[in-house]
Parts: C-alpha cells; structure tokens; sequence
C-alpha cells in the first residue's frame, strides 16, 4: 500500500480560515513507520529546530517544546497569526509497501536523498496551483538547500512561476539538524537568540533570505 503523507489532508491548504500572505513549503512527511511521532509539520523537534526558528523570526518565544496537549493548536495559531501557510511537495509514495522492512527504513529515516533514490512513483502537490488559488501569497520558501535532482527539479518550476508572478521565492537551511554539517570552523552567532549553535546558525541564515528583511 502506498505511504501517504501524515497530514495529507493539511497539503491542499483546504483547511485553512485565513488567507495566507507566506507559504512554506517542505518535501515529506510519511504516515508510516510507527516511530514517526511528529503532531504536525516539523514535528519531530528533538532533531528539528523549524518551531523555534520561524517565531523567532517575528521577534516571538519558540514553540518548538511544548506540551503534548498543546501540539498542534498552538503551532496552528502561530500560522493564522501571521498567516503563514505550510506544505510539502509529495503526497505520497505511491511504490511503498508496507510490508516491505527495507521500505520502512528508506522512509523511516527521513532522509530526502532516500525518499526520491528510493522509490520511483510519487503523488505530488501541485505547488503552482495552490498559488493560483491564493493569490494573498507573495512568499515561498523551500525549507532544504540539498541538491536532490527529483525536489530540484520539481521546485524549480515553483521558482519559474513565482518569478514571473512577482512572487518572493527563496531556498531556506534545513531546519533539521543535518544543517550543523553547513557551520563554518569558527562561527560565532552575531546576535544570539538561543543557547547553543546550531538553532541562532539556522535563523541567521533564514533572516538573510525571510520576505520582512527584504521589505523596504
């Protein structure tokens, strides 16, 4: 059976009460194995720093560990209040079997490099449509700078669009921890939000690329 997205029905943004000005846009989140635990998107926050760098972004207090009954209504609320939307491009691995163990390892890794080496039929969003849906969008980020040829290729059409729309389209640092491998010997955070390195390295480079610092 194929292995969805675990918020499949959030991908569409058919959920939404509010008209999003910024969207944010990941590659997947796969329903199974079991030991994906993550309530919404960006969820698995022990290796995943995405709810404490995007409030901090809007001078707000990271989110990223909260209360389990707290997850996801205050994630949400985030969004509404800065009408941010978020997404992922696939939908679903349509070749995945979960009867498969090799297949649960491919997927239960979380590794973007697995996902597209991996499998060969894919679902996708369809990005470009959502933007034409929601013309309040005028912000797309993609949050992986990995140069993965099946997402390049994908997002890059995304770009196109989004380029000749007028639309401010930019690559972000991965949110997750794989972005401690981009950290030059010697880095210094220049104005340190967080204890620790990694977490004020993710969000010094997404606020070189995030729309509101290039207002004006």
């Amino acid at each position: 059976m194929p292995c969805n997205h675990k918020f499949i029905e959030d991908l569409n943004l058919e959920n939404l009460d509010f008209q999003p000005t910024t969207l944010i846009v990941g590659t997947f989140n796969p329903a199974w194995p079991a030991n994906n635990q993550s309530q919404w998107f960006y969820g698995r926050t022990r290796n995943n720093y995405f709810w404490d760098v995007l409030p901090a972004l809007y001078q707000q207090p990271a989110l990223r560990n909260l209360l389990a009954d707290e997850i996801p209504v205050i994630w949400k609320m985030f969004c509404k209040r800065h009408k941010i939307a978020i997404t992922d491009l696939v939908r679903s691995v349509n070749d995945a079997d979960k009867l498969n163990n090799e297949h649960h390892i491919f997927l239960g890794d979380y590794s973007d490099s697995n996902i597209a080496n991996s499998f060969n039929d894919f679902a996708l969003t369809d990005v470009i449509s959502l933007l034409r849906q929601h013309p309040s969008i005028k912000s797309v980020y993609l949050t992986t700078k990995a140069q993965i040829p099946f997402f390049n290729e994908i997002w890059n059409a995304i770009e196109n669009y989004c380029l000749e729309n007028n639309i401010h389209c930019r690559r972000l640092l991965t949110p997750s921890g794989s972005a401690r491998y981009q950290i030059p010997a010697g880095y210094v955070p220049q104005f340190p939000v967080f204890n620790g390195v990694l977490a004020n390295y993710i969000l010094e480079n997404w606020q070189r690329e995030w729309h509101e610092q290039n207002l004006g």
